[in-house]
């Protein structure tokens, strides 16, 4: 992968606080999922007919009304309007300007990627792009989610707007998941700029409010459906950016490495590899194929309107 390209100044770096202090994670966890949860039973007979309820209370009146203002340069608003990052999560004491270390360079410069894309996306739409702030941590940090640690992997507060990233995970990925190389990383970073999207469509508030009247077991088929359009939404960011560089930042070998990645943290592979077994009504991510075939999508088409898993009658 060849990431060159001016660096993001959203980049806080807390490595120094230590591991004194569990979004959206990437690969799911225990970490308090700022979704929700709650009681009810609106998917018990399946997805079928009542999905449509769901995407209808989801997206709005008109379900694919959010995704077509995207590509269609609607001016649309959606009814939920995330909060403003609060001013006690800009304060966090032993923040300091990031390190001027390799990875540290890589995070930055693909986070500006993913800036410049969704920038240009949003203004094609007639809406303004804010961009997240990336968090730098190690072991444990404080959160508007609550504590986020490392062991959960990556994840994305909607509360605050900000990606945390404990670097170490980018070992993970070539030592526990085999998925070696820059390209898998930088997906990563994407699917979770991918919940931030999702949270300035108004999509991540619409879920929140639905999942506070499901049981668990519907709030998870519905988190699956939320974590593979971010999946979608970090192959519309590859093609976008691979464009801006003229073809030049990804080959054949990246998109096996991201594939790989993506089949790797399905939920599925993970409770194999875990408990020795699988149990689908606990999926919160989906599955390899699932997190695999989304990214491609969006790798293939670079159309965020390609991205709807809420109205998907198969994943």
């Amino acid at each position: 992968m060849q990431m060159d390209g001016d660096q993001s100044s959203n980049i806080e770096d807390r490595r120094s606080e230590g591991g004194g202090f569990g979004g959206g994670g990437f690969g799911g966890g225990g970490f308090p999922n700022p979704m929700g949860g709650g009681g009810g039973g609106l998917f018990k007979g399946g997805f079928g007919l009542v999905a449509f309820v769901v995407i209808a209370m989801i997206m709005g009146a008109d379900p694919g009304a959010i995704l077509s203002d995207i590509a269609g340069g609607g001016g649309g608003t959606s009814s939920y309007t995330p909060a403003p990052p609060s001013s006690s999560a800009s304060r966090t004491p032993g923040t300091q300007a990031p390190a001027g270390d390799a990875e540290t360079q890589f995070v930055s410069r693909v986070l500006k990627s993913t800036e410049d894309v969704w920038q240009e996306i949003f203004r094609d739409m007639g809406r303004q792009y804010r961009d997240p702030k990336l968090v730098l941590f190690r072991d444990a940090t404080r959160t508007e989610c609550g504590v986020g640690q490392a062991a959960m992997g990556p994840f994305y507060c909607p509360a605050d707007q900000r990606v945390y990233l404990d670097l170490g995970f980018f070992d993970e990925l070539t030592r526990r998941f085999r998925a070696p190389g820059q390209f898998p990383q930088a997906y990563v970073i994407a699917h979770e700029v991918g919940h931030h999207v999702q949270n300035l469509l108004g999509i991540s508030g619409k879920v929140q409010q639905m999942r506070q009247s499901m049981s668990k077991r519907d709030g998870n088929a519905l988190s699956v459906r939320t974590e593979l359009q971010a999946d979608c939404f970090a192959g519309v960011w590859a093609n976008r950016a691979d464009k801006q560089r003229g073809g030049r930042m990804i080959d054949d070998k990246d998109v096996e490495q991201a594939l790989a990645a993506a089949s790797a943290i399905g939920d599925d592979a993970l409770q194999k590899q875990s408990q020795g077994r699988v149990v689908p009504d606990s999926f919160t991510h989906g599955t390899s194929a699932q997190r695999a075939r989304w990214f491609r999508r969006g790798l293939e088409t670079g159309d965020p309107r390609q991205c709807d898993t809420f109205r998907a009658q198969q994943l």
